[in-house]
Formats: structure tokens, C-alpha cells, sequence
């Protein structure tokens, strides 16, 4: 019996929570793994220290002026500042970076026809008009990190025909900090408040994005262009367990569901290893400690992002770019205290009556509408 070829990784955004999850799925299975490119933006000490251990052969460091000093650290190591350099050492690209600085290794990844790791919601959510011809691309897979999008990769599994077998796929959300609140009791929120999230621990931007529903609603779109849905058939549901990571409803009747307690070295290994699974149990359940699994409808009059986004979705186009970019800047003044939490989603909703359609042929485009969705938020927060 042969020696086995391990699975050479790249990680973008090896420093934050992804990234530093992804190596610890790697750790657990040194020998079927290696890593050949690691790629960060600032944290230099800990970029280095990973490359210590690691190893690999490509280092990526997005700002020039710490190049040198990163080059010096790791002698062993091709060190630069393009971000698409670690496609050509890997098999399988695990895409973490934050914001549209993601996009590059999206399109590079599946240019190159490899398997794609994807946890940068950038690349579908404002970029899916650019990025769905390259997943032509023979070889060029995605496979989503995301728990939920996750959860329903694995749901559809089980059909051989999902055009003719799926009747909808159904996303499940924690509720976040505020399920179950009414607007008069949301108009005091404060920063604090919104960040303490019950079930995950994340970002403050996308835990903002998890107390206003925005999140599940970039989710939605995000499955739209995952697994070519339509919109009336993606429904969600408020599932505060957060054991339920999705679901599939079928032609038949039949629900198929992925559970597991909440771990996102679960998605990151299904990942790495598909088509096959991890002999290592991440996210296993105790069935002893499970008392109950219960489920709601979401409230959308008083969690209004959650429809934004679906309308957003359903105009397409250069539409879920423009929201997604005008919610960016509403959060950050909430997160800066110049604004209410309700206010993030009356700002959102205020820039999107005034948003022209426009189909993107290019990533300019794209890029374009980010910044019109930007400057629309901002001159609407000034008024």
C-alpha cells in the first residue's frame, strides 16, 4: 500500500477565526494535511508564528511595509504582498479574508479549476453575476464553510436530482441577542447589548449583522447563488438551539436536516476532506443533554433587514452589493455610537429606494456599486 499524498492547503486570512480554526482541523490530522500557503493582513507576530509551525511554502503579507520584515522572519518562505499566490501551491484554497480584498482569491481559485473553501461571503453575496461562470471551470468547486450553507450542502446529498427533487431549502437562525423583542423594546439598544450574541462567537460587525437578521438575509442570498434556488423557495426559520444548521425539504414530504452543536471546525473539515468526512468528531452531539429543538417564524416588521435583503436578492444585479455595502457603513456608525440599533436598518432601507438596477460585467462594477452603496449611506447618515 502506497504512501499518502496529503491534501496541500492554502488559508487566506490565516490569523483570524476561520483561518486559525482551519489550523486546528489541520493539526488534528497532521499527516493527511499540509499547508503550503498562509496569507494575512496586519497580524504580522502571529503570521509569523504560524509559518514556524507550518512551514509553508508561500507567505502572504497584504501591506508592503511589513513584507521585509516577514521575509526576514521566514527565510524558508516566498514571502509577497499578491494574495493570489497561494492558489498555485494548494489543492484545496480556503478563502477567510474579510470584505472584498476576498474577491481575487474566489475568482483565482476557480480559474484555476481547484476546489474552494469558501467563507468570504463577498464573492457571492455582491460578486455572484462575475463569479458564477468561472464555477464552469473544470475542477472549480465550492464548497462552503458557513455552517448553514454547509448544513444544506450536505442535505443535498442525498438526492441525485436536486432540479427535480428539492422543493425548498430552509436556513436556520439563532434569533440573536434580541429574538422575541418588540421595536419599543429594541429603540434602547446599546453596543453591548447587540454584541452579546447566545450561541456564537464572531466578529462585532457580523454579530451586528446577527442581532438585525442581516445576516441570515445575506445567508439567503448567499444560498441563492450556492445552489441556483429561487428566492420563494429559501425559507428561514428562528431556531435558538442552533443545533438545526439548515435544512432540506424535498419533493416527497421528507426533511432532511444536519445537526450538530455549534463548531465551525465541523464545516471548515467537511471542506477539506469532501467528498469525504473527517474521522475527527467535531461538533458531536450528547442526545442526554439536548432537552429540545423548537422553531418559529422570524419577525420581520420588527427585524426588517431580513426582507431588505430578500428584495435586494430578488432585484439582483448589483443590488445585494450596493445593500450589503450601505449596511457596512450603518453598522459601523451603530458600533461608533452616532446612531440607534433601529436606525441600521431605516438607513439600509432609506438607500435602497434610491438604487438604480444595473447588471455587472465586471468586477468594476461590482466594486462601483459597493462605493455608490457607501456614499449613499453616508450622505443619508448626515442629513
Amino acid at each position: 500500500m502506497g504512501e499518502i499524498t496529503p491534501v496541500r492547503v492554502a488559508i487566506a486570512g490565516s490569523t483570524g477565526s476561520i483561518g486559525t480554526q482551519t489550523l486546528e482541523v489541520i493539526r488534528a490530522d497532521p499527516h493527511h494535511f499540509r499547508v503550503t500557503a498562509l496569507a494575512a493582513g496586519s497580524s504580522v507576530a502571529q503570521l509569523i508564528e504560524q509559518a514556524h509551525e507550518f512551514r509553508p511554502e508561500v507567505v502572504v503579507v497584504s501591506r508592503e511595509e511589513l513584507c521585509q520584515q516577514v521575509a526576514a522572519a521566514l527565510p524558508f518562505a516566498h514571502v509577497t504582498t499578491s494574495l493570489t499566490d497561494v492558489v498555485e501551491v494548494a489543492d484545496v484554497v480556503v478563502n477567510a479574508v474579510v470584505g472584498f480584498a476576498g474577491l481575487p482569491v474566489t475568482l483565482e481559485t476557480l480559474r484555476a479549476g481547484k476546489r474552494l473553501a469558501l467563507a468570504n461571503k463577498e464573492s457571492l453575496i455582491a460578486a455572484g453575476p462575475i463569479v458564477q461562470p468561472l464555477r464552469r471551470t473544470p475542477g472549480a468547486l465550492i464548497v462552503p464553510v458557513d455552517s448553514e450553507h454547509c448544513a444544506i450542502h450536505q442535505c443535498l446529498r442525498s438526492s441525485d436530482d436536486t432540479q427535480r427533487e428539492v422543493h425548498r431549502l430552509v436556513l436556520t437562525a439563532s434569533g440573536g441577542p434580541f429574538r422575541g423583542k418588540t421595536r419599543a423594546e429594541l429603540s434602547e439598544v446599546t453596543v453591548a447589548n447587540a454584541l452579546a450574541h447566545p450561541t456564537w462567537s464572531m466578529g462585532p460587525k457580523i454579530t451586528v449583522d446577527s442581532s438585525t437578521l442581516m445576516n441570515k438575509g445575506l445567508e439567503v442570498i448567499e444560498a441563492h447563488e450556492l445552489f441556483g434556488t429561487s428566492y420563494d423557495s429559501i425559507d428561514v426559520v428562528v431556531h435558538p438551539q442552533s443545533v438545526v444548521h439548515s435544512m432540506v425539504e424535498y419533493t416527497d414530504g421528507s426533511t432532511i436536516a444536519q445537526l450538530s452543536m455549534p463548531d465551525m471546525r465541523l464545516p471548515i473539515s467537511y471542506a477539506l476532506d469532501y467528498p469525504h468526512r473527517s474521522p475527527n468528531a467535531f461538533g458531536a452531539i450528547s442526545w442526554r443533554d439536548v432537552k429540545e429543538l423548537t422553531f418559529s417564524e422570524p419577525d420581520v416588521t420588527t427585524f426588517r433587514c431580513l426582507a431588505i435583503a430578500y428584495e435586494a436578492g430578488r432585484i439582483g444585479g448589483t443590488a445585494p452589493a450596493f445593500m450589503s455595502a450601505a449596511n457596512e457603513i450603518a453598522v459601523e456608525a451603530f458600533l461608533a455610537g452616532n446612531i440607534s440599533w433601529l436606525a441600521i436598518a431605516d438607513t439600509v432601507d432609506a438607500v435602497m429606494q434610491k438604487y438604480s438596477a444595473e447588471v455587472p460585467t465586471s468586477i468594476e462594477d461590482i466594486l462601483n456599486a459597493d462605493a455608490h452603496g457607501r456614499e449613499a449611506a453616508k450622505k443619508w447618515l448626515t442629513q
